[in-house]
């Protein structure tokens, strides 16, 4: 099974479409379920990181400011996934930031994203809540260090993935788990996931 990165953002806020920025990523690498190698950074961006940001991430404007540049931190970060298909959780915040810091620094962003998130929904209806933290308690994985920081949460999103991969070889029987399936199985309506499991499923 080839490579997957696994991504998270901390950011100035919700959406770069609104003026936000990122201030830190961290990229685990992920290889038959085995984290293989880790990319981590903050970044300064040169924008103000609000009061209510730095109280939930615990990112100030002094760490930022002796951070590299953003685009520095991106194109380090792009080369370091390369090729890779990419994962992440709530996949639609970190592409945006993924495109739109990418493009700031010259770079193209053509990596499909898989959604932990989304593909929770489908094969863990009865949890109580799809957020990271819930489902990594649910699933009984380890808590990898402050929430809201960019390496601990994609620590737990790719320990998240491992966990979906392991369910959908042996409760589903699919052999090659793999990121296409991901990409297939987010965009599933809720009532088509068991014949889309039993169309891959090794029989």
């Amino acid at each position: 099974m080839s490579c997957i990165a696994v991504i998270d953002f901390e950011t100035t806020g919700l959406s770069p479409a609104m003026g936000d920025r990122a201030t830190e990523v961290a990229i685990v690498l992920v290889e038959n379920g085995c984290v293989v190698d880790r990319f981590q950074s903050l970044m300064n961006a040169g924008v103000h990181i609000p009061a209510f940001i730095t109280s939930l991430t615990g990112i100030s404007n002094a760490m930022v400011a002796a951070a590299p540049d953003a685009a520095r931190v991106m194109r380090e970060a792009s080369r370091f996934v390369g090729n890779a298909p990419m994962v992440a959780h709530n996949a639609s915040f970190d592409r945006r930031f993924w495109h739109a810091e990418l493009a700031r620094a010259g770079g193209a962003a053509a990596q499909p994203f898989a959604c932990t998130m989304l593909v929770s929904r489908r094969l863990y209806p009865q949890a109580s809540s799809h957020k990271l933290g819930v489902l990594v308690d649910y699933h009984q994985l380890p808590h990898a260090g402050r929430a809201h920081r960019a390496l601990a949460d994609a620590e737990m999103a790719a320990s998240l993935l491992g966990q979906i991969q392991h369910d959908l070889r042996t409760r589903h029987r699919v052999g090659q788990p793999d990121h296409a399936l991901l990409m297939l199985l987010q965009r599933c309506a809720k009532p088509a996931v068991s014949a889309l499991m039993a169309k891959y499923a090794d029989v």
